[in-house]
């Protein structure tokens, strides 16, 4: 099992490790050349380390079944990361710094005067027919005008080496836990390689976002009182939720825990008696957020939230609202989004992509169904979607029925061939596709991007799905400064 690169084959792929023949990238000669040295029995004993770390440390993700319901199962993890070089880095983290500025000023456009739908930008029928829209928001302005603190968007690189942005999630992004604890696991298993290479942290994430929810506290106190409200256990990021709330120092609760009182003040129950909340970190969607506005049968939310909200005596983030940016028809107008309100072309590009909701672009959707990847405007996870190449005809059929009886909730996009990198297998060291997700923080006076983010792996052979739910793994993610190589 030794890795000897002259054997790995990229066969026309790009690569984040190696470039032709077994040699690496520049940023990646320093780990390749470790790697290289290690003899096979070293190779298991690191693998076998991580995986103890990984148990130790109790990370884990859930998995649902009809069969057997939610599954906790141990985090799928390779101990191969994966490298960036900073010089590349900085173009990326600007670009998505203005990639979420633009969007913050486009949702909160939306729940005001619309410029951007009475200039004709943007169309006033998507709006109407957004499931993300909240009219309950309508006129609210949260801090600094800000809905979307917390975003993670999904990157990837196609095989001419251009990062694209796949999409954004805005509404409750997850994964960041798992990123700081890749690098964990790596700083445990690879000590050396921590002292001697030049890689950018990650661990200050925690700090950044317990700062950012800081800043949105209604009330001047030295120390704001923020919590993280959670659905509870049997969420599939239930492990994230308990683990930013512990590295923050905040408290995990969940809706049973918060009341609003007559003063419109939201308090948390304690031993001690009612202690006042300034800032809640909500990992519960929307439309059970508050029964009061929202499903009146919800028992995960608090009743009277938004009013409390609406008062500016609590602060969310994510902002209730913010889902509406978070609609893959919306992505398709991102480019258009940054140069309205920006005045500014976009430094990451989109994916190219086909809405059904217009004749034209559906229509040559529906006649090449067979070549592209059709996707649901609100589904994650990797589910709903249709991979055109790899699906039956009758898949194929299905999907053209689902598109015309709905267009406005379906796009169509390429199947790009997805960048690679080094990824153990069994014995063996292989090529397997991969993405990136960044997380980025927004805060009324600082926006801060990780400098990295959760690298999400398809451990199946020739597989472009990467998420975990779906046989995905991951890798940690190494910013290496690259001045001087």
């Amino acid at each position: 099992m030794a890795i000897r690169w002259g054997s790995y084959k990229v066969r026309g792929l790009y690569d984040e490790l190696i470039r032709v023949a077994g040699k690496p990238r520049p940023a990646a000669a320093a780990l390749c050349q470790y790697l290289r040295n290690l003899s096979d029995r070293e190779i298991e004993e690191y693998k076998a380390a991580a995986e103890m770390a990984i148990h130790l440390m109790g990370v884990t993700f859930t998995v649902y079944s009809e069969e057997e319901g939610s599954i906790d199962r141990a985090w799928p993890f390779d101990i191969i990361p994966r490298i960036i070089p900073k010089s590349e880095w900085m173009q990326i983290e600007n670009g998505l710094k203005q990639r979420v500025l633009a969007l913050n000023r486009f949702i909160d456009d939306l729940y005001h005067e619309q410029q951007i739908i009475g200039d004709g930008v943007f169309p006033g029928s998507l709006l109407k027919n957004s499931v993300n829209f909240r009219k309950q928001c309508i006129g609210i302005d949260p801090p600094g005008r800000i809905w979307a603190h917390i975003c993670g968007s999904d990157l990837v690189r196609d095989k001419d080496g251009a990062m694209y942005v796949l999409e954004d999630n805005l509404r409750v992004p997850s994964g960041v836990s798992y990123m700081l604890e890749n690098r964990l696991v790596m700083k445990r298993v690879f000590t050396d390689l921590f002292e001697n290479q030049n890689i950018l942290p990650v661990d200050d994430y925690p700090s950044q976002l317990y700062d950012m929810l800081a800043a949105l506290s209604p009330r001047a106190v030295e120390k704001p009182e923020i919590v993280v409200l959670t659905p509870g256990i049997y969420n599939s990021a239930y492990f994230e939720h308990a683990y930013l709330a512990q590295q923050m120092g905040a408290e995990l609760v969940e809706g049973r825990d918060l009341v609003v009182d007559k003063d419109n003040c939201v308090y948390m129950l304690t031993v001690e008696g009612l202690s006042r909340v300034d800032v809640i970190y909500r990992r519960v969607d929307d439309m059970f957020l508050d029964p009061e506005v929202f499903n009146p049968e919800s028992a995960l939310g608090v009743a009277g939230l938004m009013r409390a909200w609406k008062a500016g005596n609590v602060a969310l983030a994510n902002a209730p609202g913010s889902g509406v940016a978070d609609d893959k028809v919306v992505y398709s107008f991102v480019p258009e989004i940054i140069r309205y309100y920006l005045n500014e072309e976009p430094q990451i590009g989109n994916v190219p992509t086909w809405k059904c909701v217009n004749k034209e672009d559906r229509e040559y959707v529906l006649e090449h169904i067979a070549e592209l990847v059709i996707k649901p405007a609100n589904e994650s996870g990797g589910y709903g979607m249709l991979i055109g190449p790899q699906a039956t005809q009758k898949e194929r059929e299905h999907f053209k029925k689902l598109i015309r009886k709905d267009p406005r909730n379906y796009i169509g996009q390429p199947l790009l061939t997805l960048s690679t990198a080094p990824t153990l297998v069994g014995n063996r060291v292989e090529p397997r596709h991969l993405d990136l997700r960044p997380f980025i923080l927004t805060g009324p006076d600082s926006v801060q991007v990780t400098t990295g983010g959760l690298t999400r792996v398809a451990l199946r052979k020739g597989s472009t799905v990467v998420n975990s739910s779906q046989g995905g793994g991951s890798k940690d993610t190494w910013i290496v400064d690259d001045e001087g190589l």
